[in-house]
């Protein structure tokens, strides 16, 4: 038995939860995984996890051996990094996790230019409006808009994610601008994003100076899809509060048009994340310095983040 590897292994079980999940993380059959724990804990005379044909736990000595193992794992990677020189060329493959607004109109773009400088890095993308478990899934980071819930995770602020009203022309033309977010309420229909946590609407709030509006719309067109709330709207479903990321390049092209400039919608925060048993290899490391720089110089971070 390899004992790094009967580790590795392990540790992928305890992380994804099933040995399935942790046999293509680690790209091997699942009887190997099954094989390699099992002599592991032969090994060391314990019992590390306990298994049921529904759910695979962790002993008391498992979780303790975990621990260890962790940081042992990445102790040696480092060494390794460190040996073949990886500091001056980041190698292997990143796992990373995008919302879709931003991987389709920031980081996407920009890539080749990572890539350039970084050739030895193979970039595994996942592009999705839920969150990943980035844990049992084994992404080394993501990024990620709005409060963060999950407080396990190291988390990096790079920018914000702006928000205004707009509507596409058609829409416009037919129901008129609004004057005022109250009018929204009155009159208008509005596009609202379901948020995948907890299964409401995201709130609408607009403020001026000491005039604060939570808008509702009149009527309201649900979705749980970021993208497909802007093609809604260009559609000329109704109103969507849309972030910048997504929207500015449609607002440029005349698809779609602002309204009530003059009132602040609150941004939301943009942050990298990752767990905390990755720490910062090199390859994440340079990755998630080039995302911060990748933000500070967008046009969209121009405004306040307040």
């Amino acid at each position: 038995m390899d004992k790094f590897d009967a580790m590795r292994a392990f540790v992928r079980v305890v992380e994804s939860g099933n040995f399935t999940k942790a046999a293509e993380t680690l790209n091997v059959q699942k009887p190997t995984v099954t094989r390699l724990v099992q002599l592991l804990e032969d090994d060391l005379a314990t019992k590390l996890l306990n298994r049921t044909t529904r759910r695979v736990t962790v002993t008391p000595d498992g979780a303790a051996y975990y621990d260890r193992a962790v940081r042992l794992l990445t102790e040696l990677e480092e060494l390794e990094n460190a040996m073949i020189g990886a500091r001056s060329n980041p190698k292997g493959r990143l796992r990373i996790d995008l919302p879709r607004p931003l991987a389709h109109s920031v980081v996407v773009p920009a890539l080749p230019d990572f890539l350039e400088k970084y050739p030895d890095i193979d970039l595994e993308i996942g592009a999705s409006d839920n969150p990943v478990d980035l844990f049992g899934d084994n992404v080394d980071c993501a990024i990620r808009i709005g409060k963060l819930t999950d407080q396990s995770l190291v988390a990096r602020r790079v920018g914000f994610s702006h928000f205004g009203l707009c509507a596409s022309p058609e829409y416009w033309k037919k129901y008129g601008k609004p004057k005022h977010p109250r009018e929204i309420d009155l009159h208008h229909t509005v596009i609202r994003m379901i948020s995948a946590s907890t299964a409401r609407p995201f709130p609408i709030v607009a403020s001026y100076g000491d005039d604060t509006v939570d808008i509702q719309g009149k009527k309201t067109v649900l979705c749980n899809d970021v993208s497909t709330c802007t093609d809604l709207a260009r559609a000329g479903l109704g109103i969507i509060s849309g972030g910048t990321f997504m929207t500015a390049p449609l607002i440029a092209s005349g698809e779609l048009e602002p309204c009530l400039e003059q009132w602040h919608l609150p941004p939301m925060p943009v942050s990298v994340v990752y767990p905390p048993n990755r720490h910062l290899s090199n390859k994440l490391r340079v990755f998630v310095d080039w995302v911060v720089e990748l933000f500070a110089n967008h046009p969209s971070q121009k405004k306040s983040g307040g």
